[in-house]
């Protein structure tokens, strides 16, 4: 198989300097010889910013945001890039997408094939994030919004901090500090400087545990040997004989310390076809798909995931 291509999703709320980092990123890519593809999210009929990008290989997703109601032309122009020789690719999303969404569609089996997720970069305006925190000045969806692309961030660019002073960056910071994971490291710049190094930093692991029944042969891939505990990853498990449904649930919330969202394509004991399941806030959603060419798929995410207990997952869904 091709090698995947590696993906970094670009996210902050309007005016944050997401276009600034990406431009960063994607001189840096050109100077290397890499041919980047770029995806580029707005909510209006036109991008007032396409000049910035000329020549450039971009799809242009309009009149929504990727989460919501174009999150379908998100996965056809993925589609599109699978057939098309790129040696990275770049998503930036609108200023009101939820990147937890993105992050959805990458992880996605038949996604999984062809690319590599990276890194979640969030930027931070650190001149308005207060105001846009104040039950006074701010809808409710703006607050979860924000708080949504702060969560999922793999790396926080606080951006603009030549605008604040000190006494509203130490309330920033704090107000920030409640909504991270203490491993989510924090970048604190102006003009949306930062360097290459921290922004293409490898930040999302994914591996794959391939586990035989009774245990026998089961083994990882050659990378899988690497923990690296201050990030999140992503664990795919081929698993192709039917499984019960409540016994999956079961199962799933007894990995809960470990994992936190899970995901993927699986046959049912009880009923014929395949069946894409999302599982999340300890409740697991089956949907039946027509598609018959895809590969039943367990993909776990979280942190520390342990591979004896990812075995023991599997044997308990196959009654052993």
């Amino acid at each position: 198989m091709s090698k995947k291509v590696p993906v970094y999703v670009i996210s902050g709320f309007l005016g944050s300097g997401k276009t600034t980092v990406l431009l960063h990123m994607l001189e840096h890519f050109k100077n290397e010889g890499l041919k980047p593809g770029i995806i580029l999210n707005e909510l209006g009929d036109e991008n007032v910013e396409n000049h910035l990008f000329q020549g450039e290989r971009v799809v242009e997703l309009l009149n929504g945001c990727i989460c919501c109601t174009i999150q379908d032309d998100l996965k056809s122009t993925l589609d599109q890039y699978v057939g098309e020789k790129v040696d990275v690719l770049i998503i930036e999303g609108t200023g009101v997408a939820n990147p937890l969404e993105i992050k959805d569609v990458l992880l996605t089996p038949m996604y999984m094939e062809h690319f590599e997720l990276q890194s979640m970069i969030s930027l931070v305006d650190a001149s308005h994030y207060l105001e846009y925190q104040s039950f006074f000045n701010s809808s409710k969806e703006i607050r979860g919004l924000l708080k949504e692309q702060v969560t999922s961030a793999h790396l926080l660019v606080l951006n603009k901090m030549d605008l604040v002073s000190e006494k509203e960056l130490i309330k920033v910071e704090s107000k920030l500090a409640d909504e991270l994971e203490d491993h989510i490291p924090v970048y604190r710049t102006s003009y949306g400087e930062v360097p290459l190094e921290i922004l293409l930093e490898k930040r999302m692991q994914m591996r794959e545990v391939r586990v035989e029944k009774h245990g026998e042969g089961a083994g990882h891939d050659q990378d899988s040997h690497h923990h690296h505990h201050h990030h999140i990853e992503a664990v795919k498990v081929a698993f192709s004989e039917p499984v019960n449904r409540v016994v999956l649930e079961k199962q799933l919330k007894k990995l809960s310390k470990q994992v936190v969202r899970s995901k993927g394509i699986v046959r049912l004991d009880e009923t014929p076809g395949l069946y894409e399941f999302q599982y999340a806030a300890s409740t697991l959603v089956l949907n039946k798909i027509e598609k018959s060419d895809v590969n039943p798929t367990i993909i776990l995410i979280g942190k520390n995931i342990d591979d004896k207990k990812v075995e023991g997952f599997c044997e308990a869904l196959r009654g052993e």
